[in-house]
């Protein structure tokens, strides 16, 4: 009985050994696994490792296509395309967002209409080209008002048209042009054009933009003939009948923001001239007429904006004195013509 009681006590402890053999291997395994999560460093092979500090990547950002958890290479290299596949539908439905701002609030998109797409483009440009300035001066129009009030009924009786104020800075214009010509020029590669004719631009606003037809050899027009050009020119213009012809070759500009009220601004040259006269709103305003006595006259601001690369100061200011000059005598016009 003993001896059977001993054999089965050594058959136990036989198949207890294995076993505790065994232990330690399984507790090295796990301290091996509660070494890696204590360091917080995530499982990865060297070359997933590498490639993750080369791309700038964090391990704790990837998620594991191994079994076991390892992150390996390519889920490096899946991670690292997977901003750009996500990009493409957020661009194509960017622009389909029409009817909200930036914070949330209605709003209306419009395409550009072709010509103000032209006027865009081509303002952008010429102050990106020239050195553009603007000088000022203001002229008195008490003797152009009286004198229109005086000839206006008998001027449209023999005419058929209305004096208006721009025949005579028209008038005006030409004379300066004709003592100062470099503003009636403009610059070609490395040569100045001096034009011997004058083409003078009338800006003309309409329902679809600023255009500037062109009033062809101003200079051998009366006052009667410029009122009818540029009358024929802006119904062309708010009928929207101009050519292209009509557009092109001018010399120089003349621009009223007066009949909107405006009283002072810069206004833009109409490339490739190198400049543009600004008419403006006239508004009675007190003038010294000597060092004892003040009156209200009709007084109006001037804007003379020019390249500076071909047109100096001094000669810039000379010839918006001489407008101011001629509008104050509208006899001289005349003369001029």
């Amino acid at each position: 009985m003993e001896s059977l009681l001993l054999k089965a006590t050594l058959k136990r402890r036989k198949k207890e050994e294995p076993k505790e053999e065994k232990k330690p291997e399984k507790e090295e395994v796990k301290s091996e696994g509660e070494e890696s999560t204590s360091n917080n460093r995530p499982l990865a092979s060297p070359a997933a490792r590498k490639l993750a500090r080369e791309k700038g990547i964090s391990l704790d950002s990837i998620t594991p296509t191994d079994p076991t958890g390892k992150i390996r290479r390519q889920d490096i290299e899946a991670h690292n395309q997977k901003p750009k596949k996500e990009e493409a539908p957020k661009q194509s439905k960017q622009p389909q967002s029409n009817n909200t701002g930036e914070v949330g609030k209605p709003v209306e998109r419009e395409k550009m209409s072709r010509r103000r797409q032209t006027i865009a483009k081509r303002l952008v440009e010429v102050q990106q080209t020239s050195a553009m300035l603007t000088t000022f001066n203001e002229v008195d129009m008490t003797a152009v008002m009286d004198l229109r009030k005086r000839r206006k009924d008998a001027f449209l009786d023999k005419n058929g048209v209305k004096l208006g104020f721009m025949s005579f800075f028209t008038k005006a214009v030409v004379g300066a042009l004709k003592e100062f010509p470099l503003l009636n020029a403009e610059i070609q590669g490395d040569e100045l054009l001096i034009k011997k004719f004058y083409d003078i631009g009338i800006a003309v606003s309409t329902d679809t933009g600023l255009v500037v037809p062109v009033l062809r050899d101003a200079d051998r027009l009366g006052f009667a003939g410029i009122e009818k050009g540029i009358g024929e020119l802006g119904k062309k213009a708010r009928d929207n009948k101009l050519q292209l012809g009509d557009m092109q070759g001018g010399t120089f500009t003349i621009t009223n923001g007066g009949v909107f009220g405006s009283l002072w601004s810069t206004p833009i040259l109409n490339a490739p001239q190198v400049g543009i006269l600004g008419m403006h709103k006239i508004q009675m305003r007190p003038v010294a007429i000597d060092n004892e006595r003040f009156e209200n006259r009709p007084m109006m601001y001037l804007a003379l904006s020019y390249d500076h690369r071909i047109v100096d100061g001094k000669e810039a200011v000379s010839f918006l004195v001489k407008v101011k000059e001629l509008i104050e005598d509208p006899e001289q016009l005349l003369l001029e013509g």
